[in-house]
């Protein structure tokens, strides 16, 4: 798709890396090891590290997703998800013109479970 990305094993080699300040999106799993995604949310929050986030969860956990989007995330999808549904996402965050996050509903999401 184009995008240039950089994975790390856990939230803390994330906060430690250069890249804390040139990332431009993060799509973070609800649970990690170590610090959840959740947690490094709220951190960067605190820190006034503002970067558009992407949760990907296999649990469908009503009131973790809403907390989230609550807390400013762009998304919160569902696995197993689709690329299109990714791809909105991540050009949503992005601020991409045209770009619609596919977040579904809370009626879907508990159909989803």
């Amino acid at each position: 798709m184009g995008f240039r990305v950089e994975a790390f094993a856990l939230a803390g080699d994330f906060l430690n890396s250069s890249a804390l300040h040139d990332t431009d999106c993060l799509i973070l799993d609800v649970r990690m090891p170590g610090m959840s995604g959740p947690e490094l949310q709220r951190k960067l929050t605190a820190s006034q590290h503002s970067v558009p986030i992407i949760f990907i969860t296999a649990h469908g956990d009503e009131a973790v997703r809403a907390r989230v989007l609550g807390d400013g995330a762009v998304d919160c999808l569902l696995k197993p998800f689709n690329e299109d549904a990714l791809l909105n996402a991540v050009n949503a965050a992005l601020g991409r013109a045209g770009a619609e996050s596919d977040s579904v509903s809370e009626k879907e999401w508990k159909t989803m479970r």
